[in-house]
């Protein structure tokens, strides 16, 4: 019933992030925490936290996410340095001003397609990056958009924030030879 991509910290940020009344501990293993989840699946209440970073509704819902692959996607290392030697090949491209002179492409869309490829893997902040520098040729139409999975968009919203929160504690004074230098902490 539940997909075998997931994995058992998966599972718990989910049962954590919807705040699914499912008792565990972390000494349990992944059957028995997907028994768990199973056994809450035929209780009929409803309490899933309707605000959270998979868009789930209801309890339908997160048994329809599970029943499916894990979108945050699991890859081998030959793929992962495939991809990043790709994401090299195309920031190369974007630091020499957009021109194909300066690459091993032979055409735009070579470029295309290896971002189209590219893409799905949205994790790698590497990939990421490539879709940004890339959204800002003008040479090329297509607007590449990365998929990220929930837990990883959690993450870097999280990290935003945090980023533009600003902490005033600190009041730094200029002295003159009158006056010492004062620091003040708030």
């Amino acid at each position: 019933m539940i997909h075998k991509s997931f994995s058992k910290q998966d599972l718990i940020h989910i049962v954590n992030s919807l705040n699914v009344p499912v008792i565990f501990n972390h000494s349990i293993n992944k059957k028995e925490l997907q028994d768990k989840l199973i056994d809450y699946y035929h209780v009929d209440n409803e309490d899933i936290k309707r605000d959270n970073v998979y868009n789930i509704e209801s309890k339908q819902d997160l048994f329809i996410y599970l029943q499916k692959g894990n979108p945050k996607k699991k890859i081998n290392i030959k793929e992962k340095n495939n991809i990043m030697s790709i994401c090299k090949s195309i920031i190369k491209y974007c630091n020499n001003k957009y021109d194909l002179n300066y690459t091993s492409y032979n055409s735009l869309e070579d470029i295309i397609d290896d971002m189209n490829y590219i893409k799905g893997y949205g994790d790698i902040p590497s990939v990421r990056r490539c879709c940004k520098l890339m959204n800002k040729c003008c040479k090329i139409k297509h607007t590449f958009k990365p998929l990220i999975s929930p837990q990883v968009k959690q993450m870097l919203e999280e990290k935003y924030i945090s980023k533009r929160q600003i902490i005033q504690c600190l009041t730094i004074k200029r002295s003159t030879p009158e006056n010492p230098i004062i620091i003040t902490f708030n």
